[in-house]
């Protein structure tokens, strides 16, 4: 008796052993030639959920993922490569880092899958060409081709072997998605290359996004174009009732928007989307904050809102502003925020790499010349890393850039961003000869709104 209690003792946590959930997928890989001495991995449904892994001396690396996904997207340098690896699968990634697209190979589970996104990437890139000459066709040229591009791609999938019968069906309708994300584009990228900002697609163009629905979890959660879309129907929802009034604010009325979708998931989602990044920027922070916390389910998303939620509120009007101390002075030397007392300041964060930075640059200088010699101050500080630091200075030559001109000390992470909660650039900031804060969000140098902020402090 005693013998058939041990056996049974024995298959009853044999059994529990199999049963275990591994709740990671394992991701190993050699990378050859590469500069840098990490990648980084997100996850395709939620970028901002992301991790870090150092790369050995010969390029290998081996980790886990323990990300709610099924998607992911590994960052070495510019190289980037998308792969599916579902909790409890093991894959392997190598390739040359000066010829991915040639050398790239993903093995291991769900081989398959992965083949087939490397083949599909490949043809696509192919087939879709020049993006300019692509958005410059005429509208009916412009489909024909999205659907020679989408036939492509469904060649690729039929075409795949041991994909399985539930993979083909999603990924079929993401081909779908994808086309139709591709139509939605056309209005804004051909106003775009054709200098033609006033431009608009026909009545009847885009007729096949109308039939869509939005509600669905399992598309939502397999596909990045059905995402996307989801957004814009929202966006574009919110930019409608703007046309009737346009006292609403854009940033409230997208909110209140998507805080009636059913879905807990699908409205997680685009709340948390747009809020990690827009509530550093809205103009109405209470309101912003409270249809975000009223709405939202997700309680880690929420931790992490309320948190910023909490910190913003030290950067109110008239509270003392974050400093920074010793940083470069291009003029030389070095300067700390309290050298600046005594006068208002306009602070503009940028980059040599940041685009939008330098399409402010002219209006910036207009704005200076304007208030030159009242009681203010211009400082440019650049969050540019080491490598980029004479590119940095010349580009002050070369731009011929006014004011003063500083470097921050460790870029994104130094303590004056952090503390300012700068998620994005060009970010301006305005602060009082005390040094407290007068806007810690201010207008562009290209909105007339400053020169009418600046005008009212008689400076």
């Amino acid at each position: 008796m005693k013998k058939i209690l041990l056996v049974i003792t024995i298959l009853v946590f044999a059994s529990c052993k199999k049963e275990a959930i591994v709740d990671y997928a394992i991701i190993s890989g050699t990378i050859e030639n590469t500069t840098t001495q990490k990648i980084t991995i997100y996850s395709q449904f939620n970028f901002s959920n992301s991790k870090e892994i150092s790369l050995a001396e010969d390029g290998t690396f081996k980790d886990t993922l323990k990300m709610a996904t099924h998607s992911y997207l590994i960052r070495q340098e510019r190289n980037m490569t998308e792969f599916y690896a579902p909790k409890g699968s093991a894959i392997h990634i190598e390739y040359d880092a000066k010829k991915k697209d040639s050398t790239l190979q993903i093995t291991g589970d769900f081989s398959s899958i992965n083949n087939y996104m490397i083949a599909k990437a490949k043809v696509s890139i192919e087939e879709m060409g020049d993006e300019k000459e692509l958005y410059l066709k005429s509208e009916k040229d412009f489909k024909n081709h999205l659907l020679k591009v989408k036939s492509a791609q469904e060649d690729v999938l039929f075409n795949s072997a041991n994909l399985s019968e539930e993979f083909n069906k999603k990924e079929t309708k993401n081909i779908n998605y994808g086309y139709f994300s591709e139509i939605g584009k056309y209005e804004l990228y051909h106003g775009y290359y054709s200098e033609n900002r006033e431009f608009k697609v026909s009545e009847k163009f885009l007729d096949a996004l109308k039939d869509l629905t939005f509600e669905n979890e399992e598309d939502f959660l397999f596909s990045g174009s059905y995402r996307g879309l989801t957004e814009k129907l929202y966006r574009k929802k919110a930019s409608k009732m703007m046309e009737t009034d346009s006292t609403l604010a854009p940033d409230i009325t997208y909110l209140k928007g998507i805080i009636n979708i059913k879905s807990d998931m699908i409205r997680n989602k685009l709340l948390y989307d747009d809020v990690q990044f827009g509530i550093t920027y809205t103009e109405d922070l209470e309101t912003y904050y409270s249809l975000f916390a009223n709405a939202s389910t997700d309680i880690e998303n929420n931790k992490k809102i309320k948190e910023a939620y909490n910190n913003l509120k030290k950067l109110a009007l008239g509270n003392e502003s974050p400093k920074f101390t010793d940083y470069e002075n291009n003029a030389g030397g070095k300067m700390s925020l309290d050298d600046l007392k005594g006068t208002y300041v306009y602070f503009d964060i940028w980059a040599t790499w940041c685009g939008p930075c330098i399409a402010e640059i002219p209006s910036l200088k207009k704005v200076e010349e304007q208030f030159h010699g009242k009681n203010i101050k211009f400082v440019s500080i650049s969050i540019d890393t080491e490598d980029a630091y004479d590119k940095w200075k010349k580009m002050i030559v070369d731009k011929e850039l006014g004011g003063i001109q500083l470097l921050a000390d460790k870029n994104w992470k130094s303590t004056f961003v952090t503390d300012y909660m700068i998620k994005g650039i060009p970010r301006f900031i305005l602060i009082d000869p005390q040094g407290k804060i007068v806007n810690s969000n201010a207008p562009r140098p290209s909105d007339k709104k400053i020169v009418t902020i600046l005008n009212e402090l008689n400076l």
